[in-house]
């Protein structure tokens, strides 16, 4: 396969990722209209987990070596277990604003761990695009209102960015060794179990819970959750964590994008202007963030 044809099929599984994760926010306002935080991620990832089990038997996927599964436990619970149960309950007492601002850290703590233990390094323009792009989400972050309020719950957020950080770290040697659906589905098994404390809460809840919120519920596990999730291991297996983590700044943008198109809603100047700058960040650190290859 030619590099151009790698090149394309990496910038679509990055695109079809930030359009699904963007699209995931109002999901999950959606979904916790009828269950609790912890109820929704075992609900969205048992979803996912069907899925991929189905398909998985369909083409009898290889099990994983022995000396692999604790690593690949390792990244199901910090990708899957800790990230979302982490974000949905942060998310009930924290502003979307506040929220948006620490997620938006993940790329740098990502660049900080993929330097420490992959040994990947990004130019001083790299870095100089990430603060950009961070200053983008603030303008964001300012531009549609309704204040910053850091809540305790804050200190969960934090927690989100932190190990979806260490999930993109972690996987990254995998995806060396495991197709991006086989890796995907380990994964996300491994993080469900930890979720299955909210099993017995989860049967109770179903029968009354909302159409609306189920079916939201529903359509997280199998589009943010199995096909974003295996589109991004995609990317990731062809491209630094570093470099890659830095289009998540694209996904405020897309939303905003999506939020005009489906409903109307016109942005604030400020808003565009933070996403242009925004965009501009991620253009940098794709463009000149990388050390030339010796």
């Amino acid at each position: 396969m030619s590099t151009g044809s790698r090149d394309h099929r990496t910038g679509l599984a990055i695109a079809i990722t930030l359009v699904l994760w963007a699209s995931a926010f109002a999901g999950i306002k959606e979904g916790l209209t009828g269950y609790g935080p912890g109820e929704l991620a075992l609900l969205r990832f048992g979803v996912a987990s069907i899925v991929l089990a189905a398909y998985a038997l369909a083409v009898r996927m290889r099990l994983p070596r022995w000396e692999d599964v604790p690593r690949i436990v390792l990244a199901g619970i910090l990708g899957i277990s800790i990230y979302h149960v982490a974000l949905n309950f942060g998310e009930q007492s924290v502003s979307a604003g506040a929220a948006s601002l620490i997620i938006a850290a993940g790329p740098v703590f990502t660049a900080l761990l993929a330097a420490a233990f992959l040994g990947e390094r990004l130019t001083v323009w790299g870095w100089a695009g990430i603060a950009v792009s961070f200053s983008g989400v603030a303008l964001i972050t300012l531009g549609e209102g309704g204040g910053l309020h850091f809540e305790p719950g804050a200190l969960l957020i934090l927690v989100s960015a932190v190990s979806t950080a260490a999930y993109f770290v972690v996987s990254k040697p995998l995806l060396g060794r495991y197709r991006p659906l086989e890796f995907t589905s380990y994964a996300i098994w491994a993080g469900v179990v930890p979720m299955l404390v909210w099993l017995p809460s989860l049967i109770e809840t179903v029968p009354t819970a909302p159409v609306a919120a189920t079916a939201a519920v529903v359509y997280l596990g199998v589009f943010p959750g199995a096909i974003a999730y295996l589109a991004w291991s995609f990317a990731l297996a062809r491209m630094p964590a570093s470099v890659l983590s830095v289009s998540l700044y694209l996904s405020p943008v897309l939303a905003i994008a999506i939020a005009f198109l489906w409903i109307g809603e016109v942005p604030r100047l400020l808003v565009v202007a933070g996403g242009a700058v925004a965009i501009a960040g991620v253009m940098i650190v794709h463009r000149w963030g990388r050390p030339p290859a010796r």
